[in-house]
């Protein structure tokens, strides 16, 4: 999906060394795949060695370093110096780009990391444009900066935090954070044990940790202007759908912004269509603002279908993912050009027998499409909680809804 939509370059974790431990991650001879398929389609592969290993783990790092060079791989994200110094060693053939996990935030910081041989590094996420700017201007010209435009947040220092750590015994560090900022808290008096008050007056308690999401498809142009080489959408643990509407979204925005053509609000509505909690511009703009009252996410449209191909009589061939029927109001999702509104109609089963609905997973059928789709193009729904009012206020996107 984020081939499809239009994604320069993918980032990625095999089953060792990546900050998202949780998450299925790619075995050996599916990173070897990865590598084939995007290299086919003009695309990189960047593989997370991000984690901060103890000396345990790290013994087992040279021979998995070793089958990322084998295997074609395009960059290794590193966040620690052993690691880095190890991925020059034992990955000869792949570019070092250094993790936001280690916290760059000055240009001495990023001129030493080239020295060592960094040829991109990911910067924290607590830098402001003109800070980034001054790194741009004080730093070497070949080395690039790739930064977080979209995604999730987090209320400690670019991921180092040990409240996972220390309440559940899981290493946020070591990719298996539990994201205890996301819990609801509440305050106790020594002398009233039992009794446990809301650090607030809202009845529907506190979230004293928990982050809204970044968005700056709003910003690209200054992103642009500050310096910024590369632009970096989270996409690990989030849902293809979710991977393939947001870097659509952004792959339009980015074209209009290097065009210098003004960004189409369609884009920013598309943002709005995925799984998200309330946004933020992050510390782009100074202080962020970032926290918001509840751990709710929020999606404007729900996939229908996906086109896996065309018919010989040139209608669309899909697979289900959430029940629709004839007469309702639905969107098609093209890398092509803005979503398209249509009725669906006419849904054929694989004998060409007349279906009513699709309410069966996967379920295979054929329908017209309101223009030509490629394989992996989306059918989808606009579910009814979201408005697409989108607006931005002192650097702040903030949205309206129903």
């Amino acid at each position: 999906m984020a081939l499809h939509f239009g994604a320069d370059a993918v980032y990625l974790a095999g089953a060792q060394f990546g900050m998202r431990a949780g998450a299925e991650n790619f075995t050996p001879d599916g990173i070897r795949a990865a590598v084939q398929f995007a290299h086919a389609q003009g695309a990189a592969v960047h593989v997370t060695c991000n984690t901060l290993p103890r000396d345990d783990e790290m013994a087992q790092l040279p021979l998995y370093l070793e089958l990322l060079d084998d295997a074609g791989v395009d960059a290794i994200i590193a966040a620690d110096l052993g690691v880095i110094t190890l991925a020059k060693r034992y990955a000869p053939h792949v570019a070092l780009h250094v993790s936001t996990q280690f916290g760059v935030v000055n240009s001495a910081a990023a001129a030493a990391l080239h020295d060592l041989g960094a040829q991109r590094v990911v910067l924290a996420r607590e830098l402001s444009l003109a800070e980034i700017a001054a790194i741009r201007a004080h730093t070497p010209p070949e080395l690039e900066l790739e930064a977080f435009v979209h995604g999730a947040m987090c209320v400690s220092f670019s991921g180092r935090c040990l409240l996972s750590n220390y309440l559940t015994g899981r290493d946020a560090n070591r990719g298996r954070c539990a994201q205890p900022c996301r819990w609801k808290y509440g305050l106790t008096e020594f002398k009233r044990p039992g009794q446990v008050f809301d650090i607030t007056e809202d009845e529907r308690g506190t979230y004293i940790f928990n982050s809204r999401d970044m968005c700056m498809i709003d910003h690209l142009p200054e992103l642009l202007a500050a310096g910024i080489t590369s632009l970096k959408i989270e996409g690990r643990t989030k849902s293809a759908y979710y991977v393939g509407a947001v870097t659509n979204a952004y792959r339009h925005a980015l074209d209009d912004a290097i065009a210098g053509r003004p960004l189409d609000p369609v884009w920013q509505r598309e943002v709005l269509q995925i799984s998200h909690r309330p946004y933020s511009t992050g510390f782009y703009f100074g202080q962020p603002g970032q926290y918001t009252a509840n751990s709710a996410y929020f999606a404007g449209a729900e996939v229908c279908a996906v086109v896996e191909g065309t018919a010989p009589d040139g209608r669309a061939v899909l697979t289900q993912r959430n029940k629709f029927a004839v007469g309702d109001t639905l969107e098609l999702v093209t890398n092509t050009a803005a979503p398209v509104t249509f009725t669906a109609q006419d849904l054929r089963d694989e004998d060409f027998l007349p279906l009513e609905s699709v309410p069966h997973p996967m379920q295979r059928f054929t329908m017209p499409l309101p223009c030509k789709a490629a394989p992996l193009s989306l059918v989808r729904r606009k579910l009814p909680a979201e408005t697409v009012d989108i607006r931005l206020e002192c650097g702040k996107i903030e949205k309206s809804r129903t």
